[in-house]
């Protein structure tokens, strides 16, 4: 693709990353095949291709989103469905965030939709603030009944819309907190390696039981797992809203803790169970690359993370002598994983080690809907997405649903009576733990 900026403009590091990204489309449009938003609403402004078009446009001309762009750029899920299927190698991922991040420093959005977005930006990535927010939530569910609901999707969702969908998605009750920062947990016999393990922030408040299968398999293992003190939410939560500040402002916090504990005992990996966490960790070398004070650190955070099931390749599972059954098991791929991490294979491969009959979903590529904070934003698309999946997941049968993300957990347990767990809660159950509950 032809781009015209100018020397000025190039002398922005960001922009001159926008043009290697831009040159590289070769406008070919295999990316709409497997891109979610243009398969439902069939809108070439509603595909990658589209949308690399209107970042071009307003890059080049550098002037301030119009609302045609602003509606379009929100609509993308950041599934990286297109980056997957590109065969020119555009870093679409590194085009809409910055183009996100455009948008939020000079875009005015109505009162009510920059009110919703600073609560989700405040909340969020504070566990505290989340787990008093469910609470209330669940106490409002009741009167999301008595809210009014469109006869007709919409792609635009009112702010009414926004709120039940937010009301929907709390649980019925909340698990008991896990256990906190600055915790270790030692190894059963001869310690083998050492892990820090990513807290997380909606995680821990939804399933801490996803962490606890966790450490409990790795310190089976002969793992010490460490729980690293003043450890912050990744950033990726605020980096998708494009509040870029407050992201890398975390991100070079936790990078000054995790160097800290990496020097006191040593390291040999920064786990991830949540991979929409990990595609952004993996990301903080080029997130802080012109950060003279951070950029060699966040590179080598980058090459520390890793999501669990990478690590557990490494180590040799030690399968117990319970019975599990020929238990049916549809993998539900993250885009996060399978997308943003290239992982596809690991998970299946373990879980079918540990005796697990492991079924492919059809349109596996295809998002679920949850993406962050999009099925609060985008509801309505979310909806449908999510039901699409849901119905593609009902085709193989399964006793039980695995995924590797908090977030893709919660949106498909909405759409299914079939039980949904984390794939590490079933590798931990193969190899000596408990059965996965939901609690």
């Amino acid at each position: 693709m032809k781009t015209e900026f100018s020397l000025a403009q190039l002398a922005d590091p960001d922009i001159a990353e926008a043009d290697k990204i831009l040159r590289a489309c070769v406008h070919c449009g295999f990316c709409t095949a497997t891109c979610p938003t243009y398969v439902l609403l069939g809108d070439e402004l509603d595909s990658p291709r589209g949308r690399i078009y209107l970042i071009k446009e307003m890059l080049e001309k550098n002037r301030p989103p119009t609302q045609e762009v602003v509606k379009h750029i929100d609509r993308c899920l950041s599934c990286l469905a297109c980056m997957t299927t590109c065969p020119s190698g555009v870093n679409y991922m590194h085009l809409v965030d910055q183009a996100r991040a455009r948008i939020e420093r000079d875009y005015t959005r109505p009162l009510a939709e920059r009110a919703l977005r600073a609560v989700l930006a405040w909340v969020l990535p504070r566990p505290g603030l989340f787990r008093a927010s469910m609470i209330l939530a669940r106490l409002g569910r009741p009167l999301a009944a008595l809210l009014p609901t469109s006869k007709t999707a919409s792609p635009s969702p009112t702010l009414l819309r926004r709120i039940k969908a937010m009301l929907a998605l709390a649980p019925g009750r909340l698990p008991a907190s896990g256990p906190s920062g600055g915790t270790t947990f030692p190894p059963l016999g001869a310690r083998r390696g050492r892990v820090a393990l990513l807290q997380g922030c909606a995680q821990q408040v939804l399933a801490p039981r996803i962490n606890q299968a966790a450490i409990n398999l790795l310190t089976r293992h002969g793992i010490e797992v460490v729980l690293v003190k003043d450890e912050q939410c990744c950033g990726a939560l605020t980096h998708h809203l494009g509040r870029d500040g407050d992201a890398l402002a975390r991100a070079r916090a936790n990078i000054t803790v995790w160097l800290e504990e990496a020097g006191r005992d040593g390291l040999d990996a920064i786990l991830v169970t949540t991979s929409g966490c990990g595609t952004v960790i993996k990301d903080y070398g080029f997130m802080l690359r012109e950060d003279r004070d951070f950029a060699s650190s966040a590179a080598r955070i980058s090459a520390l993370a890793k999501d669990i099931t990478e690590y557990l390749s490494g180590i040799d599972l030690r399968p117990s002598q319970q019975q599990h059954g020929d238990i049916v098991v549809a993998y539900h791929s993250a885009c996060s994983l399978q997308h943003g991490q290239k992982i596809t294979q690991l998970p299946k491969e373990l879980l079918s080690k540990s005796g697990f009959v492991v079924k492919d979903v059809p349109e596996s590529h295809l998002c679920c809907g949850s993406a962050g904070t999009y099925n609060i934003l985008q509801p309505d698309i979310a909806s449908r997405l999510r039901d699409r999946k849901v119905a593609n997941i009902a085709m193989v049968k399964p006793d039980m649903i695995a995924a590797g993300n908090i977030g893709c957990m919660v949106q498909i347990a909405g759409g299914t009576s079939v039980p949904v767990v984390h794939t590490i809660e079933l590798l931990d159950w193969a190899t000596g733990g408990a059965k996965p509950g939901l609690s």
